[in-house]
């Protein structure tokens, strides 16, 4: 039986500082409104012969990257049945009933998300773990867990595991 080790990775640069609103219905949202977000992960791998279970530096350069891409964004749900996302000659607008709101395209960021919730970015988080990690066998990975915090002590945790 292999041994398996949980690495738990939350450095304090896997943050990213993002706008923006919460859906709740096809009547209700919030304001527009940002956060200081964090990311924490954990990878549950098998300890090879050499003491490691691997290089996990690669992990933490792509938690780096992936909060880059988030970074001084406005981040809008490409995938909410309450949102439309048109594009226009100057960037992005989101319809919301009878709102309109126009976004530059160098400020906003669409994510294949339903809502822009701590619930959707740590599963947005952890698909993107998934695809660089996860689908490599000779990590020998079995689990990997992301958190992603909107602020001290509120944060949302989704799980791969074999």
């Amino acid at each position: 039986m292999p041994q398996l080790t949980t690495l738990e990775l939350a450095k304090e640069h896997f943050k990213f500082s993002a706008g923006h609103f919460t859906i709740f219905s096809a009547e209700v949202r919030e304001n527009l409104h940002g956060h200081n977000w964090n990311v924490g992960v954990s990878i549950t791998a098998e300890v090879g012969d050499n003491g490691l279970t691997f290089d996990y530096a690669v992990a933490k350069r792509q938690a780096e990257a992936y909060c880059a891409e988030l970074n001084e964004r406005f981040l809008l749900p490409g995938r909410s049945p309450y949102l439309q996302i048109e594009e226009t000659a100057t960037g992005l607008t989101a319809i919301y009933g009878e709102e309109r709101l126009p976004f530059l395209s160098r400020d906003a960021l669409v994510l294949p998300v339903r809502n822009v919730t701590v619930e959707e970015l740590s599963a947005w988080f952890l698909q993107r773990f998934c695809d660089d990690l996860a689908s490599r066998p000779e990590l020998a990975i079995h689990a990997i867990k992301v958190k992603v915090y909107s602020g001290p002590g509120q944060c949302a945790t989704t799980v791969w595991a074999r």
